[in-house]
């Protein structure tokens, strides 16, 4: 075999399925657009939600119109002056206190339960609300929520009333009348 018949058969050999340049072109194409024209009906198929356009009656309905431009916070603020104001002693032991002493979790005394309550209401409601604003044991203070000591005082009456006492509901003192010299 001579020179240029080896070199013939060695392109022949080697030759792959794109022989040309438009060919070449094509291919890079589809390897390129086929993916992704695939991953877009996935995804459209995936999200088939219908979404209101901009500028669509759907869309300038007051409740979406207020949900779009809804405060992302809030403050509220509290008249410390009004005992009505304030969270009655079962409002805080639902938000607040519930979260141990309904199952009488971390050694908290369980709701309700005289024999737990009956050494602890023995002790007076002083030591009660003491423990209670200052924290004992596994308890945080105020049970680790954000009240005034009046509020604080109604859940103690509430929890310790429901365990067998018989405290008297606290009086409240205007903070001004709380602060002011003597």
């Amino acid at each position: 075999m001579s020179a240029t018949q080896e070199s013939d058969a060695a392109h022949e050999t080697h030759e792959g399925p794109i022989k040309t340049p438009k060919q070449l072109v094509l291919a890079v194409v589809f390897a390129f657009v086929v993916p992704i024209a695939v991953i877009i009906m996935l995804a459209t198929s995936v999200s088939s939600e219908t979404k209101p356009s901009a500028g669509t009656e759907q869309s300038l309905e007051g409740k979406a119109v207020l949900e779009r431009i809804a405060p992302v916070a809030s403050v509220e603020v509290k008249d410390a002056a009004d005992p009505n104001a304030m969270k009655t002693g079962e409002q805080v032991f639902q938000s607040t206190c519930s979260a141990c002493h309904a199952a009488g979790a971390l050694g908290a005394p369980k709701f309700g339960d005289a024999a737990a309550w009956g050494p602890r209401i023995g002790q007076g409601f002083d030591a009660l609300l003491h423990s209670a604003l200052h924290g004992k044991g596994n308890m945080p203070a105020q049970g680790g929520g954000d009240l005034s000591d009046f509020e604080v005082a109604r859940a103690v009456v509430y929890m310790a009333d429901h365990g067998g006492a018989k405290f008297d509901e606290p009086k409240f003192t205007p903070p001004e009348a709380a602060s002011a010299p003597n």
